[in-house]
């Protein structure tokens, strides 16, 4: 028996590191049914302090989740799950994600990165492959290659 996985990443925002992943993968953050919501609000199932307003639409306080578009909704999907944590990040990540570029320039993506708030940290090579590790805007490390 095999089992599906969801990733998840602690953070201090979680819909900033949402759409900063979003678009660093390609990727979507899933969408929220507003229809829902409001049938679930006027049951009293949730209160509105669960809610957050995030670019004009009602998103979960406490979490935020992202995948390939292609997999909403899907039970199977890749997730990446990003969850608010009171602690700040204190020490080197014991996993992080290794990004491949798919033969794009390595130079240009590390650069279209750091415009957008990553931080470059170091590159490695073993035998013919390279690779540079990153940080994103909250300092969570991640592999480009």
């Amino acid at each position: 028996m095999s089992f599906n996985i969801q990733i998840c990443v602690d953070c201090e925002n979680a819909h900033e590191q949402a759409d900063w992943w979003a678009e660093t993968l390609g990727w979507v953050v899933e969408p929220l049914d507003q229809a829902l919501i409001d049938s679930l609000l006027d049951q009293g199932t949730i209160s509105p302090d669960m809610l957050v307003d995030h670019k004009g639409q009602r998103r979960w306080r406490d979490g935020a989740a992202i995948c390939r578009e292609s997999e909403v909704g899907s039970p199977e999907r890749l997730r990446i799950l990003f969850q608010p944590v009171p602690e700040p990040k204190t020490a080197k990540d014991r996993i992080h994600l290794d990004i491949h570029i798919n033969g794009a320039d390595k130079d240009v993506k590390r650069a279209e990165l750091e415009a957008r708030g990553a931080t470059f940290l170091y590159s490695e090579q073993q035998g013919p492959s390279s690779w540079y590790t990153m940080a994103d805007p909250e300092g969570n490390e991640f592999c480009i290659a």
